[in-house]
């Protein structure tokens, strides 16, 4: 497998002049002042160059461009702000051109982008549907393939200290949100941060759709892990990065590798979907077309993993649950949920989610029994898969505000609290 990511690169680069004839080809043939555009023979090939250029293309980091959001009726303007950087990850805050008065402040809402593939701004509509009544953050993660070897591995027990760092500078008056894959390290990293008793533990954590206990419900994602075995995924996922990139030698699960796997999981899904692009280009449903452009252009980006981080990631969680069993280290650290006594949980899970399924997040809230219950809940979204739980019609209407009011509601008790100690 050493070798693949190169193999990967030389055929993209003996297929560019091909892309680069077909790119042509299709702008030549859609040119207003050729008329052969307007030719019913001539759509077809227009749409097939498109097909192709597109299928060879290498898709880049999308930019979030959120420019502006609907606050109180208001559209203000937003714009990014990286308040935090490390080698592998950085936060950015989104400003927004309103703000509430001294008296009731928004929320501070870091979410979590997992660490899975995609790009964060795959999160774009979640950071969206949030920013009305939060000063919104997100982990902006890093492509393992443009971080030189020189600055150190990453694996999950590094991922969790970088949580730890994040929600010291950001907090204490901080809410986190995890999405998926993070679900696992955040409450790691809280239950470390509670055990020391620190000053700086987020308020509460939002986790959705997260594989905290994968023995429960399990989904076919969960078994191969059981099925194939460490060495299986060391032998079969794993490559080093080739010299035309900054992170060269490093080993990677690579990008290319998680997008065969995404596209076989809904193979069917993505043959439909491609053919009607197609037939949307030929007969000249431009709408329908730019929403297929604006869905892949998202969904094809993908980025590099350390090999680390995913194979520690793999056997903690889908392998051994080491975290569920009471077994979890960090470091030469236990990871004990039954030190979280003042950050609340809550748990969403979405009815129909063949990645983590239903009760694997829930468990968060039986692994900590020391948390009060008024300081715990949980959601079940009926009628959505994976994706839904964080994004989609259904997110913005009714998860997106049910957890701002549990964060609400949190705020409310975390200031209760303070005043009855300063009275006290």
């Amino acid at each position: 497998m050493d070798l693949a990511y190169a193999w990967y690169e030389a055929m993209r680069a003996m297929l560019a002049p091909a892309r680069v004839a077909a790119d042509m080809t299709r702008h030549g043939l859609e040119n207003p002042a050729n008329p052969l555009a307007y030719s019913q023979y001539f759509r077809p090939v227009a749409a097939a160059c498109e097909m192709f250029e597109r299928a060879t293309r290498r898709y880049g980091k999308p930019a979030f461009d959120l420019k502006s959001a609907v606050i109180d009726g208001n559209v203000v303007p937003v714009s990014e702000r990286v308040v935090w950087s490390r080698s592998f990850c950085q936060v950015i805050t989104f400003d927004r051109g309103f703000v509430r008065g001294p008296a009731e402040p928004d929320p501070k809402l870091l979410i979590v982008a997992p660490m899975s593939g995609h790009y964060a701004t795959l999160l774009r509509g979640t950071v969206e549907a949030m920013l009305p009544n939060h000063q919104v953050f997100i982990t902006d993660w890093t492509d393992a393939r443009m971080v030189p070897l020189l600055d150190g591995v990453f694996d999950l027990d590094a991922y969790i200290d970088y949580l730890r760092d994040i929600f010291r500078d950001l907090g204490p008056d901080l809410h986190v949100m995890a999405v998926c894959q993070p679900a696992v390290p955040v409450i790691a990293a809280i239950a470390l941060m509670e055990a020391e008793n620190s000053p700086n533990i987020p308020v509460s954590m939002t986790l959705m759709g997260g594989p905290v206990d994968t023995r429960r419900s399990p989904t076919a994602v969960n078994c191969l892990a059981q099925e194939r075995g460490m060495r299986w995924f060391e032998q079969n996922c794993i490559t080093v990065v080739p010299p035309i990139y900054p992170g060269v030698f490093r080993r990677v699960y690579p990008g290319f590798l998680q997008l065969s796997g995404f596209m076989a999981m809904n193979l069917d899904r993505h043959v439909t979907a491609h053919s009607d692009m197609f037939h949307h280009l030929v007969t000249g449903d431009g709408e329908s077309a730019e929403k297929h452009r604006d869905f892949y252009d998202e969904y094809l980006a993908v980025m590099d993993l350390t090999a680390e981080f995913y194979l520690q990631t793999v056997q903690t969680v889908f392998v051994d649950h080491a975290l569920p069993k009471g077994e979890m280290m960090h470091g030469d650290t236990p990871v004990d949920l039954s030190a979280i006594r003042r950050c609340a949980i809550l748990a969403v899970e979405g009815e129909n989610d063949d990645i983590s399924g239903v009760g694997q997040t829930k468990a968060a809230l039986d692994l900590t029994p020391n948390l009060p219950a008024e300081r715990k809940a949980y959601h079940l979204q009926e009628r959505v898969g994976h994706y839904g739980v964080f994004n989609g019609s259904r997110f913005r209407s009714v998860i997106a505000p049910r957890i701002a009011r549990f964060i609400r509601a949190m705020e409310g008790r975390q200031s209760s609290g303070r005043h009855l100690r300063e009275v006290g």
